[in-house]
């Protein structure tokens, strides 16, 4: 089968044929309906810093923004069977080390991850753990299931800064993180959601397409400037960034009020520089959000079911595997939002 490789630890991909794979004690194979591109898979097609642990597991099938049916069970599997609509959990936990066993497996010690330190969905076929696999509803189209885990990477940024009901939020960052947190900010209730790029004009037309009138492209503005007139009626109560960009972090926390919230979701190749004096004067919280709970993954899943048309607006292209390499491309240049890419095609 073709699967697309991450084969060096250098720029590029590859794609190559590889043998199908075969369930292994407590697995299941997945035959893959399709699977998103995201900021993951392009700073590893790019090979920026922060994903040098991929290295000794090259060569490796990389995208774990998936969904598919199950195809095959193995030995030791309850629950699933063939022809089961799924999506999978990425971060894939050892059960052996002392968090596992104390039943803290967000601390695994020896944790791996789908797309990353073990194959994932760019091919026809994923061999995944049983326990990481969601079901999904069978009339889910995979594509829209395919946006479960960015969306819960969302939810749980917006569950983070615990955005309330009539709290005026700024997401920094308009790509699929920024899109589905502006959504999950707006289901919590926020009486104002501003959502702010730079040069990113094509995904700020999806924000408005899904009922975002407030969205900014900076230009060659300062984020100030930029949002003048909504800071003349106060600062932000959160503020969500999502840009992985480091010098953002103390632009946001300068239009943040007092007490005020930062929640840091995006992924930083260098040490962000913050005014810690100001930020304690100012009693303003910073907090890390990356993985969610599977509570969370099983609310996206029903948000996904029962907004189907309204996520579907954030795919903006859709490639066969062969022309994936293509595809990346346009999300590198940003010519594309959401990309999905169809592994059987």
């Amino acid at each position: 089968m073709l699967a697309l490789q991450k084969i060096e630890p250098a720029f590029g991909l590859v794609l190559r044929d590889v043998p199908p794979p075969v369930p292994g004690p407590g697995e299941v194979v997945i035959e893959v309906g399709a699977t998103g591109v995201c900021g993951t898979d392009l700073h590893i097609y790019e090979w920026t810093p922060g994903y040098e642990a991929m290295a000794s597991r090259m060569p490796v099938t990389i995208g774990h923004e998936l969904a598919g049916t199950v195809a095959a069970v193995g030995p030791g599997v309850t629950g699933l069977a063939e022809g089961i609509s799924v999506t999978a959990r990425p971060s894939v936990v050892c059960g052996r080390c002392p968090a596992c066993v104390a039943g803290n497996s967000d601390a695994c010690a020896a944790r791996t991850g789908i797309g990353i330190t073990r194959n994932g969905g760019f091919a026809r076929y994923v061999a995944v753990p049983a326990e990481n696999c969601v079901s999904v509803p069978s009339n889910l189209d995979p594509e829209v299931a395919a946006l479960t885990e960015p969306m819960t990477v969302s939810a749980e940024a917006v569950d983070t800064g615990e955005v309330r009901a009539g709290d005026r939020v700024l997401v920094l960052g308009p790509g699929s993180i920024g899109q589905g947190i502006a959504l999950f900010a707006r289901e919590a209730g926020a009486a104002e959601v501003v959502v702010v790029g730079r040069d990113d004009q094509f995904r700020l037309d999806r924000l408005r397409a899904m009922g975002f009138p407030d969205v900014i492209d900076l230009g060659e503005r300062t984020l100030p400037e930029a949002l003048a007139s909504y800071l003349a009626r106060g600062r932000f109560d959160v503020v969500i960034e999502a840009t992985g960009v480091p010098a953002v972090v103390q632009q946001g926390l300068d239009v943040l009020r007092k007490r005020g919230v930062l929640v840091v979701c995006g992924i930083h190749p260098r040490p962000a520089s913050v005014d810690l004096t100001r930020l304690v004067r100012e009693h303003q919280q910073i907090r890390g959000s990356y993985r969610a709970p599977l509570s969370t993954w099983l609310r996206v899943v029903d948000f996904l079911t029962r907004h189907t048309e309204l996520a579907r607006q954030m795919i903006t292209h859709r490639v066969a595997l062969g022309d994936a390499l293509a595809g990346f491309e346009l999300a590198r240049q940003k010519a594309a939002s959401k990309l999905i890419v169809f592994p059987q095609a």
